[in-house]
Formats: C-alpha cells, sequence, structure tokens
C-alpha cells in the first residue's frame, strides 16, 4: 500500500538514538531510549505503508550507534531521534542539529512538532549545539537529529504521551514530503 514510493526519490533512514547499554537521559519514570525507540517503530510504521524506510534495527531493538552511522550513510537522508534533558525542569521544545544544507527540513521538523505536541520551536541548529551536539551520526553520516522534547520536563513529556500518534504522523508527512518528487501539475 505504499501511495507514495513510485514518487520516492530519495533513500530514507530512521534511527533510535538511545540503545538497552545506553539509555540516554532519563527523568519523570522514563529514559531517552525506550521513548525513541518507540517512536522509530511507531514512525517506520506509518512511514512503511507509504514510502520505502529502512531502520536501525528491528521492532523494539536498534543497532549500536557505530551500525546506525554505517547505516545512515548508504542513504539519502538519514535521521535519528533523541529527547532533550536540562538541569531546569522549565526547559521546553523541540529543536534539530544538522549541517546547514539540512537547515529547511530541519526548520520544517520542528514546525510540525511544535504543532503537533504543543511545545516552543527552538528551531534548527548546527551540529555543534545541544547536548547531543558533535555525534558521528552528524558528522559521519550526513544525518539529521531531531530533539522531540525535553524528557526532564513534566509538561513535554505529558504532551508527547497524549499526543505521540499525531506527533508520528506530522514527522512522517515532512519526511515523505522531503523524500518524494513533488507532484506534478496538470493544466486543463
Amino acid at each position: 500500500m505504499r501511495q507514495f514510493a513510485a514518487l520516492q526519490q530519495k533513500s530514507l533512514f530512521i534511527s533510535a538514538g538511545h540503545s538497552d547499554s545506553d539509555p540516554g537521559a532519563v527523568g519523570n519514570g522514563h529514559t531517552e531510549a525506550n521513548i525513541v525507540l518507540e517512536f522509530r517503530d511507531l514512525l517506520a510504521e506509518y512511514l512503511g505503508e507509504r514510502v520505502i524506510v529502512d531502520k536501525d534495527g528491528t521492532d523494539g531493538k536498534n543497532l549500536p550507534l557505530r551500525d546506525a552511522v554505517g547505516a545512515a550513510k548508504a542513504h539519502d537522508l538519514a535521521v535519528e531521534f533523541h529527547c532533550n534533558a536540562a538541569a531546569s525542569q522549565a526547559a521546553t521544545g523541540v529543536e534539530t542539529l544538522s549541517a546547514g544544507h539540512h537547515y529547511p527540513l530541519g526548520n520544517a521538523l520542528c514546525h510540525a512538532i511544535a504543532d503537533a505536541l504543543g511545545i516552543a520551536n527552538r528551531g534548527a541548529k548546527g551540529e555543534a549545539s545541544g547536548q547531543h551536539s558533535r555525534l558521528a551520526f552528524i558528522s559521519q553520516g550526513g544525518g539529521v537529529i531531531v530533539e522531540l522534547f525535553f524528557l526532564s520536563n513534566k509538561r513535554d513529556l505529558a504532551k508527547y504521551i497524549a499526543n505521540r500518534r499525531r506527533c508520528v504522523e506530522a514527522v512522517g508527512d515532512v519526511l515523505i514530503n522531503e523524500i518524494c518528487a513533488p507532484a506534478l501539475e496538470y493544466s486543463a
């Protein structure tokens, strides 16, 4: 049922940023690893019904970072999901980290997630920004890191839990738009 696969112009790889051996941020009874793994699996399901997508592992499991970086290199577009955390529980919002040529995509993802979750849009930023800066996924894999929300913020987490399916669809639609050729316009 891949509605857009015939229009797909770029290969797509999605990755969960942490694993059982590296849980990432821990806050409010959740781990970053569990949240981003579930998000990646839900997104893979949503995308898989529409386009061809590859991911860093099987449902419920992901590859070590070095393997994910290698897989990312083999694709035109690679996106890895994380959660932010801060000492201040008031820190909020979504942001992306990437090389400059991915800023338009990063901004589109930020707008989609901010709207879906009702949280602040912190925007597209360079690789040296944020707590997940300088990860090999960007510098070696050519990918985009998406910081979905702040796990340290109870309101951000609650909004994510209540609206995760809406967030999956919003992110999925942005990625589909990015990898598919524009629709042809016909004049009558």
